[in-house]
């Protein structure tokens, strides 16, 4: 009797047991796991496409895995947003700054100082930018350039790519022959390209400008501005950055025609193109390259100057 149902007890759990479900290879298992630890959803996202064309019966843990992934992301997101909500005005600010050393050419070839400091408050409706930035040097007991440049520019954000902008710049620059310059600015901005590692944006406005020379003379204008940021993280330790900008002025006094606005003659053009190179932690080095462009300066001024610039960048 003890056979029988020894007999009895084997055949019943071979017709009634169900083959385990085959689990997610380990190796696939922690290639997923890999690419969620990386924090770039574009990596998970294709990670997980493979794995699913390559393991179609795992599709459920694969499945599961990926909500849970987007869970906890969708409270990291939540989080993020409620401190934005909740912080106050000196909080959660981000910036640089920078210090280093300068090669001229234009209406002055030497060598001089730079520096600078950029902070950032981005919140949930509106962003927050201060630029300011000092280039000085000496030749022959002389000063051939002394440059200031401060910048104030707040944005309202009407969607995630949409914004509306104010500016508020001082400018001094008495190689090109002005002692004071303040532009006012209002428009719109668009981010064209917005990703974890690149960014384009462009934006446009009418301005008021209004120059103070040298010699004790002023100059009122309306003018026109537009700029393209253009900003590519290249690895964890490498980032391209691209800024150009104009400002297109006339030299009637209060709102003019469009000609007038575009009037030529009192163009003002800038480009950078700068390369960050981590060094360790939060400091880089920053190799950088500026033209600067008068259409119409000063006589005996020559219309464009460069600045080849090499620094040390402290980020905070």
């Amino acid at each position: 009797m003890g056979k029988l149902a020894l007999a009895t007890a084997l055949i019943v759990g071979v017709s009634f047991s169900k083959p385990a479900a085959a689990a997610l290879p380990v190796p696939v298992k922690a290639m997923i796991d890999a690419a969620i630890a990386s924090g770039n959803k574009q990596d998970v996202l294709a990670v997980v496409k493979i794995a699913k064309a390559t393991n179609p019966n795992d599709l459920a843990e694969i499945d599961s895995m990926m909500a849970d992934y987007n869970a906890k992301q969708a409270k990291i997101a939540a989080t993020a947003q409620r401190k934005k909500q909740e912080a106050g005005f000196f909080e959660d600010w981000k910036g640089q700054g920078e210090l280093g050393g300068f090669r001229s050419t234009g209406n002055t070839r030497n060598l001089g100082i730079t520096g600078g400091v950029k902070l950032v408050k981005d919140a949930v409706k509106w962003r927050l930018n201060f630029r300011a930035r000092a280039d000085y040097e000496r030749n022959r007991g002389r000063t051939t350039r002394d440059q200031i440049s401060v910048t104030i520019e707040p944005n309202y954000k009407f969607s995630k790519k949409l914004y509306a902008y104010g500016l508020t710049q001082f400018e001094r620059d008495l190689l090109q022959g002005f002692s004071a310059r303040y532009t006012v600015s209002g428009g719109l901005g668009y981010e064209l390209v917005k990703t974890k590692d690149v960014r384009l944006a462009v934006k446009a406005g009418p301005a008021i400008r209004i120059t103070h020379f040298v010699g004790g003379d002023s100059k009122s204008s309306l003018a026109g501005l537009v700029g393209v940021d253009f900003d590519w993280q290249i690895s964890d330790n490498l980032k391209f950055t691209q800024d150009a900008g104009g400002t297109w002025a006339s030299d009637a006094q209060g709102f003019t025609s469009a000609v007038a606005i575009i009037d030529s003659e009192s163009t003002t053009l800038t480009a950078t193109t700068a390369l960050d190179a981590k060094l360790i932690g939060s400091l880089s080095t920053r190799f950088s390259y500026k033209i600067e462009h008068e259409t119409n300066p000063p006589v005996g001024r020559i219309k464009t100057d460069t600045l080849s610039r090499v620094s040390l960048v402290y980020d905070f």
